[in-house]
């Protein structure tokens, strides 16, 4: 028992509060799990549960746009079907959330599967537009079918997620962490378990040379709309269950640019930039919406900010910030602090003026 606690205690040291980044990551998520001890006012864990499921919305896009190149304009599309599958299946056969949330997330992921088949053939601008098309799609279809689908005014009654909004809290947030976790491991070049990371790296950068280096580009791409799929529509059951309702603002295209807004101000390609731009920008545009003067200008102030990161952070907030508090060593590439002088394994210098002075 012991060797296997050291074991840990050493990973703990040297993968975790070695590296800054994920120190604080670590630190965030500890805070995450500490803050219903703090306060339990309904208004702070409703926008904490619904900033959850956003990240878990917004990362799954990541996933699929950023690590692929597959860029949807229509992500709400595997949300919204996830949401309004959960909530026909609770209200009209009576079962229960966790029957409904993964059932409404196989149907997004057939949905990711049937929207591939166009991603198969179109590539950039005229992709963007296909996927743009099925959530307007859909939303006709649910405006011709009021008796079933709820029209305009959607499908009330759903049950909600569990009796207790900080039990709500604790489940929205295990969820959403073990799905970010995997979304990680998935697209991590560097991962010795799962070597897809650096595959859809290759489609992304060029699918004409990876098809020509005998990777299945068909097969990784459908692979990665029907992963994305079934996690936007994990978040799209979970959302329908807090909400208790479904309606078209669930297929709205305000909701994928959402999606794309929190990423690319957090970081593109990376899933945790995905995770700090909705935990930063949704909380600010539902304060904002308190107040009826800065409710009607809160889109200019999120396009300011986006236009500001864009020019300032090409990469990122999240990006911007470990260029500063990281860097990578020229020998080894393990992760150091910026502060350190010397690699913290091997020992060769980190910046380039102590290159000079030692003669390297």
């Amino acid at each position: 028992m012991k060797p296997f606690i050291r074991q840990i205690s050493w990973w703990f040291r040297n993968e975790i509060l070695a590296i800054p980044w994920r120190f604080i990551s670590f630190a965030f998520i500890i805070l995450l799990f500490f803050i219903p001890l703090f306060t339990q006012q309904p208004y702070i864990l409703r926008v904490l549960i619904i900033t959850n499921i956003f990240v878990l919305f917004a990362a799954s896009w990541d996933f699929l746009s950023g690590y692929t190149g597959q860029f949807n304009l229509g992500h709400a599309l595997f949300l919204g079907v996830a949401a309004y599958t959960a909530a026909l299946l609770n209200t009209h056969l009576g079962l229960q959330p966790w029957a409904t949330i993964p059932m409404g997330a196989l149907v997004a992921l057939i949905i990711g599967l049937i929207v591939a088949l166009p991603a198969l053939r179109l590539r950039g601008l005229y992709l963007a537009l296909v996927t743009l098309s099925f959530p307007i799609i859909l939303i006709g279809i649910v405006n011709a079918f009021p008796d079933f689908l709820g029209g305009e005014v959607g499908i009330y009654g759903v049950e909600p997620l569990t009796s207790s909004r900080v039990l709500a809290y604790y489940m929205v947030l295990l969820i959403m962490l073990i799905s970010v976790f995997i979304m990680w491991k998935l697209t991590d070049i560097k991962s010795k378990l799962v070597r897809i990371g650096i595959i859809l790296h290759a489609i992304r950068e060029d699918e004409i040379t990876a098809r020509a280096s005998g990777i299945d580009t068909t097969r990784y791409k459908i692979l990665a709309f029907a992963i994305s799929g079934f996690l936007a529509g994990i978040a799209g059951g979970l959302y329908v269950h807090f909400v208790q309702v479904a309606g078209p603002s669930t297929l709205a295209i305000s909701l994928s640019f959402n999606a794309l807004l929190f990423t690319i101000f957090g970081g593109i390609m990376t899933i945790y930039g995905a995770v700090v731009g909705t935990y930063i920008l949704y909380p600010v545009i539902d304060f904002l919406r308190l107040n009826p003067f800065m409710d009607q200008i809160r889109i200019i102030l999120m396009a300011l900010m986006l236009i500001f990161v864009m020019l300032f952070m090409p990469g990122g907030l999240t990006r911007w910030i470990r260029d500063r508090i990281e860097v990578d060593c020229p020998r080894c590439k393990i992760i150091n602090i910026s502060s350190r002088r010397l690699c913290r394994v091997c020992s060769a210098p980190l910046h380039l003026d102590i290159k000079r002075k030692s003669g390297v």
